[in-house]
């Protein structure tokens, strides 16, 4: 009896030693070390990506902050080496040109602004890219000159009614989504009126009609203007006397097109923004949103206005969460860029923004409608500041009253449309303040533009010259020819 036992136990004992010997050849967890193996690869991946796209960013970073100083530098040299050749120049030119050299050292010194940021909080550490240079803070003059209408509400030519979405071109002029006038109209530079180029035959769903149309963009390749015609749920393309349906049955407001013609629309009923090729017949994709309304980074909750930057990344005015959202190409949820801290008018706050543009300094300026102002953020910064408005809603010259759209010229100038004044505003940025009283008062002595404005080859300077504030010189507009009949997109 205890021999069998004994049998049984050696049995036993050499069958799990066998199975030992196969575990140690074939381990019976396979799939679990294959789930490592991917797990590793899939990380590995993440980081080798990571790496790479800061590489570009810190490379693509530093690139127009080198070239720009450069400009600057040679500008400068161009400049001394012309005031030497003429051999007309006194102790002002002189201090003029070495407070510029050491501006220009100053800035090339400070070039070295970015940093890495590690998330300890992930087994994978992310790293982030803080920037702790200080951006180009432009400012512009805090009393605005009316550019377009500014004659109460209405249909005449010289009126608007409710002004929602802008563009500008290369000559100024403004291109304007005349909201309850169910038209678009084309405001050219310096002049008092304005001329209707779409829409304009009362409130209709006609190819020629118009239905509260919210935004207007250039389409400068194709030399027409693409619509969202809101009130109709469709985009629409207008040439001189043609018009063709881009996208049908769709909630749009904002528009925008990025530098490879892509065309991006903005969704305010499902809640996201959609990327498609002009011409072919098809919705395209969704890069943002897209989640059903809700506060979430993957959700927006009624979107307007919208931003497209030279990566492809999507800047979203998510009114109804008070954020602007910034969604990366092919990225499944935003982060949040301006706001997100509820409903309100504090300097981390906004209230239903609108329209919103970003500069190649990666700086977000947002219409802060309910707030009646115009706020500039920095990516990573807990708050923005404020730029234009916050001066109480009202009609004077320092006041907006519900702004919606926003642009700019290629001077930097700061145009707005205020929806509650039924005008366009322009706020000029006060870089060329004193160059224009030069100018006023030595129009035989300026030179040429450079990238410090224009220098003029004075011998003696009037007094008042050296306090600008008294002066009120007039800032006479360069006169164009009158109007054409066809859209000029150039």
């Amino acid at each position: 009896m205890l021999n069998e036992e004994l049998n049984h136990i050696i049995n036993d004992y050499d069958q799990f030693k066998q199975r030992i010997n196969e575990q140690k050849q074939n381990p019976c967890n396979l799939s679990l070390i294959e789930q490592i193996n991917r797990w590793e690869t899939n990380s590995i991946e993440k980081i080798q990506q990571k790496a790479k796209d800061y590489r570009e960013y810190i490379i693509k970073s530093s690139q127009p902050f080198i070239n720009d100083v450069e400009m600057k530098f040679k500008d400068l040299r161009e400049q001394i080496r012309q005031i030497h050749q003429e051999n007309e120049f006194n102790e002002i030119n002189l201090n003029y040109f070495r407070n510029q050299l050491m501006d220009i050292t100053k800035e090339l010194n400070n070039s070295s602004n970015l940093s890495i940021q590690q998330d300890s909080q992930s087994f994978i550490n992310e790293i982030s890219i803080i920037s702790s240079k200080k951006s180009k803070l432009n400012k512009w003059k805090q009393n605005a000159i009316t550019v377009a209408a500014g004659n109460g509400k209405g249909p005449e030519l010289n009126q608007l009614n409710n002004p929602n979405g802008l563009s500008i071109n290369g000559k100024k002029n403004i291109f304007i989504a005349d909201f309850w006038n169910h038209r678009i109209v084309d405001w050219k530079y310096n002049t008092k009126k304005g001329q209707i180029i779409a829409g304009g035959n009362g409130k209709g769903n006609r190819m020629d009609q118009l239905n509260n149309p919210t935004d207007v963009i250039v389409d400068q390749q194709n030399h027409s203007i693409i619509i969202s015609d809101q009130g109709n749920r469709r985009v629409i393309q207008w040439f001189n006397q043609n018009q063709q349906i881009l996208i049908e049955n769709i909630h749009c407001y904002g528009l925008a097109m990025d530098k490879n013609g892509f065309l991006y629309v903005s969704d305010w009923n499902k809640n996201e923004v959609r990327r498609c090729k002009i011409g072919e017949n098809n919705k395209g994709i969704i890069v943002a949103g897209g989640n059903g309304k809700g506060d979430k980074l993957n959700q927006l909750n009624n979107p307007t206005f919208i931003f497209v930057d030279e990566d492809q990344s999507v800047y979203v005015s998510d009114k109804d969460n008070h954020r602007v959202m910034k969604w990366i190409k092919d990225a499944k949820e935003g982060r949040i860029v301006a706001g997100g801290n509820g409903n309100g008018g504090n300097l981390n706050q906004l209230s239903a923004p609108r329209g919103v543009i970003v500069d190649h300094w990666s700086q977000i300026y947002v219409v802060d409608c309910e707030n009646d102002r115009v706020m500039r953020w920095c990516e990573g910064k807990e708050e923005g500041e404020i730029v234009i408005g916050g001066n109480g809603k009202g009609d004077q010259s320092n006041q907006l009253n519900c702004p919606r759209g926003l642009s700019f010229d290629d001077e930097g100038n700061l145009y707005v449309v205020d929806w509650g004044n039924y005008r366009i505003e322009k706020f000029e940025i006060t870089f060329f303040e004193v160059m224009n009283i030069m100018k006023y008062y030595f129009p035989e002595n300026i030179q040429r533009q450079s990238l410090f404005g224009r220098i003029p080859k004075f011998r003696q300077i009037p007094p008042s010259l050296l306090h600008p504030e008294s002066l009120h010189p007039p800032y006479p507009l360069p006169q164009h020819p009158p109007a054409a009949k066809t859209i000029d997109t150039e």
